[in-house]
């Protein structure tokens, strides 16, 4: 396997070592229907040999990164949508082994995985990819997915609370400064703890987090070198000021904080084209029984939130679970993925109903003409 053109230090890690302006990934292609909760035939499969070769097509078309969802139940519905899930670490760790250049993460449930056991399996990964290897922590929402593993779901400020400290442990397990340690914290014993080899390079894992609540962005500020937050999708001026909020709160804080998003791309050669795909795939053909469950499982009803906000709510989750959609031909796509740009986000994770058949146009159309606007560079040779 070919190292990474520069040695991976924090720095390079979080530049995802390229040099491009905007970042991009691909998001959720580790679950069955990916982020599309859609009935059609050609839906994403997320299966090994189909996840292997979309790591392997996105490596060679300079595509920054990979993201998976941590998922471990599905929602029903016809589908069972992202009802077959592959783990994270183990997911990232195959496809570290299998590609050259491309970081891959493992999203990490804090309350449900002992921190020491994580550390060493996230260093592993980490060899693997020499370097590579990303952690996207998280804390949790869904509850019948912790109650499988027989553990009880916190109120809110606590499952940060037990987040901060799962983060500390973890952090000294990977420091080189630690050789052995003990924890005794409010949520973690621990004692005599050796993690070793540390993180390929000397560098910890770059780490990520999307909390919405105020007690998930201040945890994402302390902690992370990454934050995914909601693009408006009426503004570049409202996506601004999240932005600015974001990096001026980090900065209080002496930390530089990144800042990315999460979009839906339906890219076809021309304007009609993608529109009638992406209302064929999204409304006429959802799933809308799992819409349905998804949204029972949030507790969004038209009585909390009005019908006119819920029907609305029920679209975006048809989909792509919400994230910006960005639908047209490739100057219409490469235009709003600029926009992102231009609203101060470091990048985007987009998802697609189909990536393997779709992402090879993505790469001949959108990326050369987001090269022309200086915001990527030519995937390495």
């Amino acid at each position: 396997m070919t190292a990474p053109l520069r040695p991976p230090d924090l720095a390079n890690r979080a530049a995802f070592y390229s040099d491009s302006r905007f970042i991009i990934g691909l998001f959720g292609a580790n679950c069955s229907s990916g982020r599309a909760v859609t009935l059609v035939p050609e839906r994403w499969s997320g299966s090994w040999r189909d996840c292997k070769t979309l790591a392997q097509m996105a490596d060679a078309a300079g595509i920054d990164f990979m993201l998976p969802i941590g998922r471990w139940k599905g929602y029903g519905g016809v589908t069972d949508y992202q009802g077959a899930a592959f783990e994270t670490i183990n997911w990232a760790s195959g496809l570290l082994a299998s590609t050259r250049r491309i970081s891959v993460f493992g999203t990490v449930h804090a309350p449900l995985f002992n921190p020491v056991m994580a550390a060493k399996m996230m260093a592993t990964a980490d060899h693997i990819g020499e370097g590579r290897f990303g952690l996207n922590i998280v804390c949790g929402w869904n509850e019948g997915e912790f109650e499988m593993f027989g553990v009880a779901q916190r109120d809110h400020a606590n499952r940060y609370r037990q987040a901060q400290e799962w983060c500390d442990v973890v952090k000294r397990a990977w420091s080189a400064d630690e050789e052995e340690f003990d924890h005794d914290g409010g949520f973690h014993r621990h004692k005599g703890v050796r993690a070793r080899p540390k993180p390929f390079g000397g560098a910890r894992p770059l780490m990520m987090n999307a909390g919405s609540s105020p007690e998930g962005q201040a945890f994402a500020i302390r902690n992370c070198d990454a934050y995914f937050t909601q693009a408006s999708r009426e503004s570049v001026e409202l996506t601004q000021g999240r932005v600015r909020a974001i990096k001026s709160a980090a900065r209080e804080q002496g930390r530089d904080l990144e800042v990315y998003t999460v979009g839906v791309v339906t890219c076809r050669a021309a304007m009609k084209e993608a529109r009638d795909y992406y209302h064929h795939a999204g409304t006429q053909c959802a799933d809308w029984s799992a819409v349905d469950a998804i949204m029972g499982i949030k507790g969004l009803t038209p009585e909390k939130m009005g019908q006119e906000a819920y029907e609305l709510r029920r679209a975006q989750y048809a989909n792509g679970m919400g994230g910006v959609p960005i639908v047209g031909d490739p100057d219409h796509v490469a235009g709003e993925l600029a926009r992102l740009h231009q609203s101060g986000l470091r990048g985007v994770a987009i998802s697609m109903v189909n990536y393997i058949d779709e992402l090879p146009f993505f790469q001949q159309e959108v990326l050369p003409r987001l090269e022309r606007m200086g915001l990527r560079s030519p995937a390495p040779a």
